[in-house]
């Protein structure tokens, strides 16, 4: 079969590798419709996180289960399900606390010996206790595609950052970033009730996706510019949940900085600039909540999965290209040079 690979630092492949199949009696092999490109993607793509050359890249697809391990009770052949990006089993005292990211028996799509989601097939190890059963009716229906596979990362991602950030009806929220999961972040911030939403970003493109998602205003400065203006804009208080999106000091001390005293910062951003943006001194003067982390995506998706296909809830527009899977490389160029905000796999 086809996958992706990377080998080094601007040199993704598309190459033969070995077929995926069924390993253990809990797996499912799952032949691959659609995936994409994620921003975390990126980084190995840009050399700052360490890849072993060759290794398979890509943690977000849907598919239809070709074949199921003995063990395996919830799926059979023929059924179309989303993977979060995270495998688990389902059983442990985490799975069962909602925290499917720390299961001891989980792993991430693409790690060395398990195949990526930027290719033809995937094994997955743990189905029952991973996958998520779709409508068989929505593989077919182009309209749905891309917000069923926002929420294999993205969408589940900006929820995370949303509720982390504790956001209610009436608040007022900031967004820092405005990627693929900053703008799903106000898409959750808006699904939760949130008055006013602020989103920061400087890309014109992508702020008037974050208008169309329920942005009630837009903060194109950075640094204590940005925080000045969002100051201005809550008469001073600022915001009573920030979602943190980036996963930079900068975008940390703005986070920080534009919450009002009392607030929440929910960060989901995933961290590649140290930890001296978390000004403890700020927090504690002003009770400044902090919370976040990796997104236990398989706890949120049958939360978000019913407003998905009631069309309530549409994360698609987060896909401004599509490549096919011979394409893929150009999608990573295009994300990395900005003339793409998230490339969409079809196969």
């Amino acid at each position: 079969m086809r996958a992706t690979v990377i080998h080094g630092p601007q040199d993704i492949r598309v190459q033969e590798v070995p077929d995926a199949r069924i390993e253990q009696p809990t797996d499912a092999l799952v032949r691959v419709l659609s995936a994409c490109i994620c921003g975390s993607d990126l980084w190995a793509y840009r050399g700052v996180a360490e890849r072993q050359p060759g290794q398979r890249i890509g943690h977000e697809f849907l598919g239809v289960i070709e074949e199921t391990g003995s063990a395996v009770g919830g799926f059979a052949p023929g059924d179309f399900v989303v993977a979060p990006f995270v495998w688990s089993d389902g059983t442990c005292v985490y799975c069962r606390e909602g925290l499917h990211t720390s299961c001891p028996e989980g792993g991430f799509w693409g790690e060395p010996g398990s195949d990526g989601g930027q290719g033809e097939a995937v094994r997955v190890p743990h189905a029952d206790g991973t996958l998520v059963r779709l409508p068989r009716e929505a593989a077919t229906d182009p309209a749905l595609l891309p917000g069923l596979l926002a929420l294999s990362d993205v969408m589940s991602t900006g929820h995370h950052a949303a509720v982390s950030a504790r956001v209610r009806a009436g608040d007022t929220v900031a967004v820092v970033g405005d990627g693929a999961v900053g703008l799903c972040g106000v898409l959750a911030a808006r699904r939760l009730g949130a008055e006013r939403i602020i989103a920061l970003g400087r890309h014109r493109a992508r702020t008037d996706i974050a208008r169309a998602f329920g942005a009630t205003d837009v903060v194109a400065e950075r640094g204590q510019a940005a925080v000045d203006a969002v100051r201005e804009l809550t008469r001073g208080t600022g915001a009573h949940a920030v979602v943190e999106a980036v996963g930079t000091e900068e975008a940390m001390r703005t986070a920080l900085s534009v919450a009002r005293d009392g607030g929440t910062v929910g960060y989901v951003g995933v961290p590649h600039g140290g930890s001296a943006g978390v000004d403890i001194q700020q927090m504690f003067n002003r009770n400044i909540h902090l919370a976040g982390g990796v997104a236990p995506a398989r706890a949120y998706i049958p939360e978000l999965l019913p407003d998905v296909l009631a069309g309530t809830l549409d994360p698609g527009p987060v896909f401004d290209r599509t490549v096919t899977l011979d394409d893929v490389p150009l999608g990573y160029r295009a994300m990395d040079d900005r003339s793409a905000l998230k490339v969409r796999i079809t196969f």
